[in-house]
């Protein structure tokens, strides 16, 4: 069967316009970068150790004090590594400080297992057995996560108790 020019280039045409609109239609539909590569989710950053677990020390009274911290979503803290410890002196042996705490959420840990953990506003009130001296410090030692997985190292912070 014979085609005439005329049925020829309007097919050529229509079978055109069919194989450009599809090609439009999935250009429209997938993601694509710059460089032609579909879109990745980004694998989350760790916050620097200050914006991740911030927290403050106020003097509620001679000998004992206030320690609060405000955590942003996703972070938590473990109740099993909190140790706080007084030095009297510079460079003298450090003795433990009895503090209070609530209860944490009970919660199952990739890292240690079952465990409590603090998220949001936590208070701990620290109640030292003598007034310090000038020279005296409170070590502060805690640790925490990300919900994504990502543990940040035990931490130790100096804090002069008479500035």
């Amino acid at each position: 069967m014979k085609m005439s020019p005329v049925f020829r280039i309007s097919l050529t045409l229509l079978l055109s316009t069919f194989l450009f609109a599809g090609n439009l239609a999935y250009a429209q539909l997938t993601p694509r970068t710059v460089s032609g590569l579909a879109a990745q989710p980004a694998s989350p950053q760790p916050l620097p150790l200050e914006q991740a677990f911030p927290f403050y020390v106020s003097v509620v009274s001679p000998g004992r004090y206030k320690i609060v911290w405000n955590l942003p979503d996703g972070h938590y803290l473990y109740r099993h590594a909190f140790e706080f410890t007084l030095s009297a002196q510079v460079d003298s042996q450090e003795l433990p400080v009895e503090f209070r705490m609530p209860d944490g959420l009970k919660k199952n840990d990739q890292f240690f297992g079952d465990i409590e953990a603090y998220y949001g506003r936590l208070d701990i009130d620290l109640r030292l057995s003598t007034v310090p001296g000038p020279d005296a410090r409170i070590f502060i030692h805690y640790q925490g996560c990300a919900d994504w997985g990502f543990c940040y190292p035990p931490q130790r912070f100096e804090f002069l108790l008479n500035p």
